[in-house]
């Protein structure tokens, strides 16, 4: 009874979390802009949005594929599909329980293809460095092209965070932000407890360790580096045009200029980084952003329409991630294999 009531609350509470998200943004609307946002998305153009996320499908397609140079250095020949079916049920998982995608994508693999945890977990962590890299490369492109509306961009955020703090929304953030932190710091202190006194968990904690690096490094031992690189590009390339043409689909956002689709992608992001899934604030971040393009500097909210291209942006995307997990979570069953994986030889390595 006592796991059941746990595997519940794990479902509940990340989703109720979502939700509380989703009604402090909408909450702080005045009914007139409720009014607006909603017919912001009866006027949406939606075959953009079907565009936009065929740009989605494709970054998924290409990020899989990229993710098998880095496990062919360790000596493990990927199936794509597998690869495939692990990235897209690492998506799914993290919409339902935070933070825990990278994990479940790594484990799926290891039923599928036998590759060790922590090797198949290191290379996602390899991954997830280059893509720190791109953000931070088209986050200077953006700074570049806009470097004139920083103090405004300062500013709106500014009243922006004022009039949720009236609200009582910016104490609830503030609370929110102490307890991950706090948890995060516990967890690392419970870790470090159990390797200094536990021995067998020392041992695991050393061979996770070793295998964790060998998967990051990886990434310099590919053989196809180029090839590797190529498809990070087009992966971000992807995600750009994935956000660009879904401005399309209202006509009041269709001819902004590069220097707010940059910076509304790079807000956008960050919300996704900053809560997992971006629920409710990826709206809000892309929404700010874009309103400071949109309105006057003196407007201290966030125009319907530049909310609304988050929405429609953020719920298409969660949309089409949900419909491709479980695909790939109703076939992925049938790949799992029972036999051991051995790495290649230097021979199969060299003809695969």
């Amino acid at each position: 009874m006592k796991s059941k009531i746990i595997s519940a609350l794990k479902i509940v509470l990340p989703l109720g979390f979502g939700v509380f998200l989703i009604w402090l943004f909408y909450d702080a609307l005045c009914e007139d802009q409720k009014k607006d946002l909603f017919a912001a998305f009866g006027k949406a153009n939606y075959f953009w949005v079907f565009i936009a996320l065929s740009f989605a499908f494709l970054s998924h397609v290409s990020r899989a594929y990229r993710w098998r140079y880095l496990l062919k250095p360790m000596g493990y020949k990927i199936n794509f599909w597998n690869a495939y079916h692990a990235l897209m049920i690492g998506y799914i998982v993290n919409i339902v329980f935070p933070r825990a995608g990278e994990a479940s994508r790594a484990g799926v693999l290891s039923k599928t293809e036998n590759v060790p945890f922590q090797k198949g977990f290191g290379t996602i962590v390899a991954e997830r460095a280059v893509d720190v890299v791109m953000l931070g490369i088209v986050s200077l492109i953006a700074l570049a092209l806009q470097y004139d509306k920083i103090d405004l961009f300062q500013h709106k955020i500014a009243t922006f965070n004022e009039g949720m703090s009236t609200c009582g929304n910016g104490a609830v953030f503030s609370i929110l932000g102490m307890v991950v932190k706090y948890a995060i710091i516990a967890g690392v202190i419970g870790v470090v407890v159990l390797t200094v006194f536990k021995k067998s968990f020392r041992t695991k904690i050393v061979n996770f360790v070793k295998g964790l690096f060998e998967g990051i490094f990886s990434i310099f031992k590919t053989d196809q580096k180029i090839p590797f690189i190529g498809h990070t590009l087009f992966v971000w390339l992807m995600y750009v045009a994935n956000f660009t043409v879904c401005l399309y689909a209202l006509d009041s956002t269709a001819n902004l200029g590069w220097d707010a689709v940059l910076a509304g992608f790079v807000a956008g992001t960050l919300g996704m980084i900053l809560v997992q899934g971006g629920i409710g604030v990826y709206p809000a971040f892309v929404g700010l952003i874009l309103t400071i393009y949109l309105a006057s500097p003196e407007y201290s909210g966030i125009l319907p329409d530049a909310l609304a291209i988050g929405w429609i942006n953020w719920t298409s995307q969660t949309i089409l991630m949900i419909v491709l997990g479980l695909i790939s979570l109703a076939l992925n069953g049938k790949n799992v294999k029972f036999d051991k994986n051995e790495p290649l030889t230097e021979t199969e390595s060299e003809n695969s």
